[in-house]
């Protein structure tokens, strides 16, 4: 076990993404059929297509949403991107979770502005970036992951957006049933976020963190995760009835009199389960409703272990070329020019 630690960089002091390009910046690139591109500026290099070459110091200095055009006419729009953008062009070290449920999470779990959160697992720090946004500067963001290779790229994807190491986030090495104790004292964290296979084997920990009324929000991908967890919020006797749900997404295509859906849409990604700590020595009422078939076998929780469930992983090779996509990245954006310009 061992927790890194945080920059004395207050994320606050950071100026927001916003002015002309400058080095280090990403630039998101819409060619002329519409495909997008995500590169840092660094002066002296070129962004190389089968159509010509963009030289990155044309694009520097520009401002935000500008046409650009490459040494033989092409035009690009050049966009810094939005963090859902970012969040889906990043490096991966694990899966990381879409902005549709990210947007959930942030709404189902209430968080808000001063709010002290625990995160675990932090993945490739998709849901970080999120969590920091909504809780700002006067909240804190304690995240947990096991695999120091997942945080290392983590903090450098936060690095990258933000431009500096946040310095009310903390990242703590570890399984969460072990360490969370040692970080947050009990009854100190406002909401939980976990994202990981087996959310029901750190329940112990979690209910003794959460305040009274705080929420404890699972990302679950399976029908059998759903129903373990569910089960075992039911179980502990700590909190109110769990909600769940899933979100999906359908574009439209609007372009004059031709209304119609897209013929792909963002289905499937996760489930959400939702549940409210209740005050000490509390019994939640018992829900008046019919009887149904709930009761499970040990075959059935067999099923649910995390060896059944399986668990992807990325190969040592492919780990460490997203480490060094990030780690770069994040020493561009920290490197950056963040004076005002000069009007």
């Amino acid at each position: 076990m061992s927790n890194t630690g945080t920059s004395s960089v207050n994320q606050s002091q950071v100026p927001q993404n916003s002015g002309p390009f400058r080095p280090g910046d990403r630039v998101q690139l819409t060619g002329p059929k519409g495909r997008m591109n995500t590169i840092a500026l660094i002066p002296g290099q070129g962004f190389h297509t089968h159509r010509g070459i963009l030289a990155h110091d044309d694009i520097i200095g520009q401002p935000d949403g500008s046409v650009v055009t490459n040494n033989v006419g092409v035009e690009h729009l050049a966009l810094r991107p939005l963090l859902s953008d970012f969040v889906m062009s990043m490096p991966r070290g694990a899966a990381i979770i879409y902005p549709k449920d990210a947007a959930q999470i942030l709404a189902q779990a209430d968080i808000f502005p001063g709010a002290t959160v625990v995160e675990a697992g932090v993945g490739s720090g998709a849901l970080s970036l999120w969590l920091l946004r909504a809780i700002g500067s006067s909240g804190r963001l304690a995240s947990f992951e096991r695999r120091e290779e997942f945080a290392d790229v983590a903090r450098d994807n936060v690095a990258t957006f933000l431009g500096s190491d946040p310095d009310n986030w903390s990242i703590t090495l570890g399984d969460l049933a072990e360490t969370l104790p040692d970080v947050m004292p009990a009854h100190s964290v406002d909401r939980v976020v976990l994202d990981m296979l087996a959310p029901w084997e750190c329940l112990g920990v979690v209910s003794d963190a959460l305040k009274p009324g705080g929420v404890v929000l699972c990302y679950v991908a399976t029908v059998t995760q759903l129903s373990r967890v569910a089960e075992a919020i039911r179980g502990t006797g700590l909190y109110t009835n769990p909600d769940s749900n899933e979100t999906m997404i359908r574009g439209w295509h609007v372009e004059g009199l031709a209304v119609r859906p897209d013929h792909r849409m963002i289905g499937h990604t996760g489930f959400l389960i939702t549940a409210r700590r209740l005050a000490p020595d509390t019994i939640l009422p018992e829900l008046k409703r019919r009887p149904s078939k709930t009761d499970f076998e040990d075959a059935d929780v067999e099923a649910w272990t995390p060896g059944a469930l399986g668990e992807r992983n990325v190969s040592s090779k492919s780990m460490r070329k997203r480490a060094r996509a990030a780690s770069t990245s994040a020493g561009l954006s920290k490197a950056r020019d963040l004076e005002p310009p000069v009007e």
